[in-house]
């Protein structure tokens, strides 16, 4: 589990960054009449955010992957 954090630290503060704009989004900003798919409930958000700070650390990988093509 150690080694799992340290090889995907980045992955994992830019997650946990991204659910907690999320949630603050929906506090601060959010959506008064309830009918904003994202913004209505805390979950969505949370969860909308936290997937895009997922996605938003790849840009910030700067390990090589090499493709393996028999």
């Amino acid at each position: 589990m150690k080694k799992f954090i340290q090889n995907h630290k980045l992955s994992i503060i830019f997650t946990l960054a991204g659910a907690m704009a999320g949630y603050f989004y929906w506090k601060e900003i959010g959506c008064s009449t309830g009918t904003c798919p994202l913004t209505s409930q805390p979950l969505n958000s949370t969860l909308y955010f936290a997937f895009l700070g997922y996605i938003f650390s790849g840009f910030f990988n700067n390990k090589k992957q090499t493709v393996n093509r028999d």
